[in-house]
């Protein structure tokens, strides 16, 4: 683990080394704000791949040794023989659960901040076009939003009743946040009401509303994920889907991925008892050479089915759970077929 991160960072310093010239990055906070917190997220995203490694070394000189041999020459069973490896493989899927959806976003928050300041300093901040549900019958319009100024132009607001009929309607030339008070200042201010056949309407120059949105609702398209804990990440991801927004798959995507991902690890665990438990002329080669092959199997087979359900019909659930599922399959096959 420690020589892949050495190598890992050696290539991103070769890659990143412009971006943190041009940007004055202090060397101080390269190391202490980007890298320490580059580490965790990089052991975490690949710790099956680790873990499947370090199952293969330890059991394959076990193998190479006659221990295997001896274990079950003298009476115990093979099932038994497992029941480390589960203990051991489930103390780490806990011990990534709680990174993955507590420490992790912690880290890239630190991560974000650096990138920000340094790195990607001239983020797009505008946005034009703009239409989403910001509740339950609640449309927003709005012609563009500058995120600099916090400042909403041509803004309507439109509210419907269960029989998808306009009983409100908010029109503003523009508003812009307060941050102090959390309410909009309106300008040109158009309130109407509409029951039955009649309607009320209500006009001011100027006037302050809460207005059920907030500046995030503008710019979700911006918001890093990988930033929120995985309790702000599903609180975004109700919010998203009611505002219809197309950035509720890769949400979805990433929270899945943080709850099931530590499965991988129990699965790489039993897929790397099976291979390397049998002794073999070429020994740990050969072992290597298969366990290696089935791990980057499986991360590609990853990667593939999360492009299906971003760019294709997929729910991303299944699209996260499916290659669980099947390397939980190889591995069960693998397991059964280990000489006993």
């Amino acid at each position: 683990m420690a020589l892949i991160i050495v190598i890992v960072i050696t290539f991103d310093v070769s890659e990143k080394l412009d971006d943190f010239l041009d940007g004055h990055a202090p060397f101080k906070e390269i190391v202490f704000q980007y890298y320490l917190n580059f580490i965790p997220g990089f052991v975490n995203l690949y710790s099956p791949l680790f873990i499947f490694i370090s199952v293969i070394f330890f059991t394959s000189k076990l193998a190479g040794n006659s221990e295997v041999i001896a274990i079950l020459g003298s009476g115990i069973s093979y099932r038994r023989m497992l029941r480390p490896y589960l203990y051991g493989s489930l103390l780490v899927a806990f011990i990534v659960l709680i990174f993955g959806n507590f420490v992790i976003p912690l880290n890239n928050r630190s991560l974000d901040k650096f990138e920000n300041t340094y790195i990607e300093t001239h983020k797009p901040n505008y946005f034009s076009n703009l239409h989403f549900q910001a509740a339950k019958g609640v449309q927003v319009y709005a012609e563009s939003y500058d995120g600099y100024l916090l400042r909403v132009n041509n803004f309507h607001r439109d509210q419907y009743d269960e029989d998808n009929k306009l009983v409100d309607r908010i029109t503003c030339r523009d508003i812009t946040y307060d941050t102090t008070t959390g309410k909009w200042t309106c300008n040109e201010f158009v309130h109407r009401t509409i029951k039955g056949n009649r309607e009320h309407l209500s006009r001011s120059p100027r006037s302050q509303r809460t207005l059920d949105v907030t500046p995030e609702d503008f710019v979700s398209s911006t918001i890093n994920i990988t930033t929120m804990n995985s309790i702000e990440l599903y609180k975004y991801i109700v919010r998203e889907r009611m505002k219809g927004s197309s950035a509720v798959i890769s949400a979805k995507i990433e929270f899945y991925q943080r709850i099931l991902n530590p499965i991988a690890i129990i699965v790489m665990t039993f897929i790397g008892v099976g291979v390397s438990s049998r002794k073999t002329r070429g020994g740990i080669g050969v072992h290597l050479a298969i366990g290696i092959s089935l791990a980057f199997g499986f991360i590609v087979f990853m990667k593939v089915s999360t492009v299906f359900a971003v760019f294709g019909t997929l729910k991303p659930f299944l699209a996260v759970l499916l290659p669980q599922a099947v390397f939980g399959i190889i591995a069960v096959y693998v397991i059964r077929s280990a000489p006993k």
